[in-house]
């Protein structure tokens, strides 16, 4: 009785099996993987595509915590899918799976998480499912980060408050600019301000700044602009210069000195 007891806690308390999604346009490759994941404890195949968009359709509809990722795929290359995942705000790991090992490089700069070459061995796959299952445990203890919550074309995007530069209003939209990327979202800019609160500072009528990536107030060039600006501006952590209005240069003043 006691043993079946110890069994039933150690279960219960034993991880999920990282959900896999296979991405490759041979049948054959496909197929190999999936058997190579057969019985394993750490992985569990989720679901397979043959090309990027085919891939992209299953990942808006389901997520997965892992892409075994081919790279020569028809259309559009498992590189270029890997870069377009690596801005989302929570991207699955990639593995990519090649025949070719001349693009490693390369899919180490997209922050992969391993490159397997074809035929691909079990011991391989394993090492890399290891490394997956603790990057996954890593993330899951680390502390959670504070997200703004919005809607890109009916995608429920979680972008990290710490990544946001600036947020810009065009038009009907808002224009979010983070160190993961950019997206236009439905959301008003004063509505995104209050749920902001401090970690962002309005330097003018159309736009917000985050305050942890303001660099630098300093005086612009221009002696002024339409806004009653008195030549200021506020200089981002990636080079961009917002504008920053004379009704608000005190609040940024304030903002920067941490009394905002």
């Amino acid at each position: 009785m006691t043993d079946a007891v110890t069994d039933a806690v150690t279960d219960a308390a034993a991880p999920q099996p990282l959900s896999v999604l296979i991405v490759d346009d041979e049948p054959l490759a496909r197929l190999r993987l999936r058997q190579l994941l057969e019985g394993e404890a750490l992985a569990r195949v989720a679901g397979e595509a043959g090309d990027a968009v085919s891939a992209l359709a299953w990942l808006h509809a389901r997520r997965c915590d892992l892409v075994l990722l081919d790279i020569a795929l028809p259309g559009r290359s498992g590189l270029r899918l890997a870069d377009e995942l690596r801005r989302w705000s929570q991207p699955p790991q990639v593995v990519f799976v090649s025949a070719h090992a001349e693009h490693a490089l390369h899919a180490f700069e997209l922050e992969a998480l391993d490159y397997l070459t074809k035929p691909v061995r079990r011991e391989r796959l394993q090492a890399a499912l290891l490394r997956a299952r603790r990057r996954s445990d890593d993330a899951a203890a680390a502390p959670a980060q504070p997200t703004l919550v919005v809607s890109d074309r009916g995608r429920v995007l979680r972008l990290p408050i710490a990544d946001l530069l600036c947020l810009k209003a065009e038009h009907k939209y808002v224009q979010i600019v983070s160190r993961r990327g950019q997206w236009l979202v439905d959301d008003a800019l004063t509505e995104l301000e209050q749920r902001l609160g401090a970690a962002v500072v309005r330097v003018h009528r159309n736009a917000l700044a985050a305050v942890a990536a303001v660099r630098a107030l300093e005086r612009a060039a221009e002696a002024g602009d339409a806004d009653g600006g008195e030549g200021w501006s506020v200089l981002l952590v990636n080079g961009e210069r917002l504008a920053v209005s004379r009704r608000q240069l005190a609040a940024v003043r304030a903002a920067l000195a941490g009394g905002g």
